[in-house]
């Protein structure tokens, strides 16, 4: 297995929930009104520190794509997908972006919210 270079991303960032690492800037966010399985997600131009799971044909509410789900290169968990292809002429401007789910990721503000358990007693 190889070494992971991750892209360090600089001033505010979208970060993955569970290692923190960046994925996207805020210029990049291009709508925050998209939906998934699990609640909101947001779309964007551009993502970094991702790896590309197999390509699909996949139903969604806007009509049939084809995605592949995307995946945090450190974690390794999901955290949105990719759209490659649209069917619908009226789709054809999602082709090339991202969906991160809202759930699975966070903002810089949202970091100081980070709630730690001290197992410790005094």
């Amino acid at each position: 297995m190889g070494r992971i270079f991750v892209v360090e991303l600089d001033g505010r960032s979208y970060r993955c929930k569970f290692c923190g690492v960046h994925l996207a800037m805020p210029h990049d966010l291009a709508s925050e009104s998209f939906h998934c399985r699990r609640g909101k997600a947001y779309l964007f131009t551009n993502a970094v520190n991702i790896t590309m799971g197999a390509l699909e044909e996949r139903m969604m509410l806007s009509g049939m794509h084809t995605v592949a789900d995307i995946f945090c290169c450190c974690c390794g968990q999901i955290v949105g997908w990719k759209y490659e292809a649209a069917h619908e002429k009226s789709q054809k401007y999602k082709e090339g972006e991202f969906v991160l789910e809202r759930g699975r990721i966070v903002g810089d503000m949202d970091l100081s919210t980070e709630i730690f358990a001290d197992t410790g007693f005094v």
